[in-house]
This record gives structure tokens, sequence and C-alpha cells, in this order.
């Protein structure tokens, strides 16, 4: 519970800090949220300069507003793109920019255009048979530090989306994982983990990139044990590898 707390603080400073120092952007206020920041075009482009994201065909970005620039890069860039639907109720949606217009990319890069315009993927084995493998991951992040060590708005659907992709095959356990924050944003101290938690290699800014040097080991999948029931319920994807793992 101490760890739960100071993650919360953590949150909460953040939150408060670029709100005050007006960085902020649409949607206000921050919290709760993956927050929207100033700069955050700038962030995508250090992303798109990488060797990783040059050679990646597949990439999986998280459907927040400060990603929409990454979201947006793929697809006028011919990759394929994979966005987890909210809470993975729904299970994944893949974009293929060859069946979407090329007019209606930024619409097609937030949520609402990805459920218009990209496939709903609602099984893993409909998966499999799309995707090969997913080469390049960016997620969103409240909090990071120069060890990799990564804080989300708290709910854990990052660490599921590694963690189910993982058990499914569809990514290596050394994925490279990048993640787009204001400056801000990067904290100079380490930040409380838990065994769940998925560190990040890379970190872009408007005014940096940071390359993790020595990050902490990444889980080996879905940490069956301690995953609330709750979440077995709400998403059809853990019950269907849980099914996996008893036949």
């Amino acid at each position: 519970m101490a760890s739960r707390v100071s993650k919360d603080f953590i949150r909460k400073k953040v939150w408060d800090e670029i709100l005050a120092r007006g960085v902020a952007r649409f949607p206000l206020p921050p919290h709760g949220r993956i927050p929207n920041f100033a700069g955050s075009e700038e962030a995508a482009r250090r992303i798109l300069s990488l060797p990783e994201w040059a050679r990646a065909r597949v990439v999986k970005v998280n459907p927040d507003s400060p990603q929409k620039p990454v979201r947006l890069a793929a697809l006028e860039q011919g990759k394929l793109l994979l966005m987890p639907t909210p809470r993975i109720r729904s299970g994944f949606i893949l974009l293929d920019p060859k069946l979407v217009p090329r007019r209606l990319y930024s619409y097609a890069a937030t949520i609402k255009g990805a459920f218009k315009y990209g496939r709903l993927v609602k099984s893993l084995g409909e998966l499999e048979s799309l995707v090969e493998r997913v080469d390049f991951i960016v997620e969103g992040s409240v909090a990071v530090n120069r060890w990799g060590e990564r804080l989300g708005k708290g709910e854990g659907y990052g660490e599921l989306e590694y963690a189910i992709l993982l058990e499914a095959g569809l990514i290596d356990p050394d994925v490279p994982i990048a993640t787009t924050v204001h400056d801000l944003q990067v904290i100079s101290y380490r930040l409380p983990q838990d065994p769940w938690d998925v560190p990040v290699d890379i970190i872009a800014t408007p005014t940096r990139l940071i390359r993790v040097e020595e990050r902490p080991r990444r889980p080996p999948g879905i940490l069956w044990h301690l995953l609330p029931r709750s979440k077995l319920e709400e998403i059809p994807l853990l019950r269907e590898l849980a099914k996996r793992q008893r036949t």
C-alpha cells in the first residue's frame, strides 16, 4: 500500500506542475490522464529519428492525445498501426494505411477515427493471423526517469497490453519501448515500481532524447497470481489467454 500511495503522490505532483507551468493542453485538467503537453509534436519527431523506428513495420501506440503525432507519422510512413481499445475491453484496433484515404490519416489517428477506419481485432487468433510481430511500442506516461522506470495514470492497462502481446508471442521481451513526455515529466529520482511494471528504453521530450542505459528487467508476461479478478472478468483477451494455459 505504501508503494501505491507514493505513486499517487508523484502523479499528482506532476499533474499539478504541468498545469501550473502552463504546458498542459486540452483535455484539461491533466489530472487522471496521460497528460497532453505543449511540444508533443517535437517529442514525436525525436522518436521518428530513431533507427529502431525506421526499421519497424508494425508499431503499437497508445491512444492518448499526446501520442497522436506518433500515430499519424506511423500511417504517413506506411506502417501498420496497432492501438488498444479503451481498457482493452474490445481488444485492439489495427490500422493499415493502405486502407485509409490519405486525407483522413489525421482523423484515423484518433481513437474515434481508428474505430471507424481500422479493423477491430477481438481475439488473439485473429490478431496472430494479421500481425507477425510488433516491432516498436510507444507508451504514454505521467512520469518517467532516466532508469526507464515509468508511471502511467494508475490503471495498469499499458502493462497488460505488453503482457498480452508477449504471452501471444507477438513481441520480443526486449522490444524497443519509447515514451513521449514533457521535460517536466522526467523525474530525477527513482520511482516506486511493482512487479508488473514495464520499463521503457527511450524517452523523448520536446528538447532531448534519452536512451536508458540500465533499465530494470521486464515482467515475463501476465503475473496471474497478482491479476485482479475484475481485470480477468472485463478483458476477453485475458480470459482467452487463461483458457489457452489450461489446455
